[in-house]
């Protein structure tokens, strides 16, 4: 299936766009109709604010990474992004990535996601995950690097907001540390001060 237009919160496989490309809120793929929360909360809090969101939802976001040493359930689901995904991503000054509660799922899933994207990106999650975490897997962060010729991904992670639960109502301080840092990050790109894809973070 591919990826489709929508205008509101859409389903596996499916676009809902804002009217200009500033942040773009990736959603892994619901096992209902719609998407759950708190992906949803978090795309009307920063449309709230004057912050043009647009929501992807992936059509393969559920399960793990073909390449992660973390086995899914026999005949269960492979994670990945497709190559209209990836097209549709880039098109974007920010990505906001929600995943989920398992820190080894979380880490393999932003490696397979940002291996192809190269805009900055925000990690949203609950697992207690930190930027060495993802380093150690060919990440660049914000604050820790993978060693030289480590480098496996053309994203990198900017920011991290842990301890959203996936399918509960997102807590207001979470939902305004996301906004804050969205803005922040937002302005940076804006004045030219994040060089993205494999270079430095300024």
């Amino acid at each position: 299936m591919g990826i489709g237009e929508g205008g509101g919160l859409a389903q596996r496989g499916t676009i809902s766009e804002s009217e200009s490309f500033e942040v773009v809120a990736i959603a892994m793929s619901p096992s209902k109709r719609h998407i759950t929360k708190p992906i949803c909360e978090i795309t009307y809090g920063l449309r709230e604010q004057g912050i043009r969101t647009s929501v992807l939802v992936l059509e393969s976001g559920a399960g793990v990474p073909p390449d992660s040493p973390y086995g899914g359930a026999p005949g269960g689901s492979m994670a990945g992004m497709n190559e209209k995904e990836v097209f549709q991503i880039r098109r974007f000054k920010l990505a906001l990535i929600h995943l989920g509660g398992i820190s080894g799922h979380v880490v393999h899933k932003a490696k397979s996601f940002l291996r192809y994207v190269d805009i900055p990106a925000i990690v949203v999650c609950e697992a207690p995950v930190d930027y060495e975490d993802f380093a150690k897997v060919g990440i660049i962060t914000r604050l820790v690097r993978p060693p030289p010729g480590k480098v496996e991904c053309a994203g990198v992670i900017v920011d991290l907001v842990t301890g959203v639960v996936r399918g509960v109502s997102c807590p207001r301080d979470k939902l305004n540390e996301i906004v804050i840092k969205v803005k922040f990050w937002l302005s940076k790109v804006d004045s030219k001060e994040v060089i993205l894809g494999r270079n430095n973070v300024g």
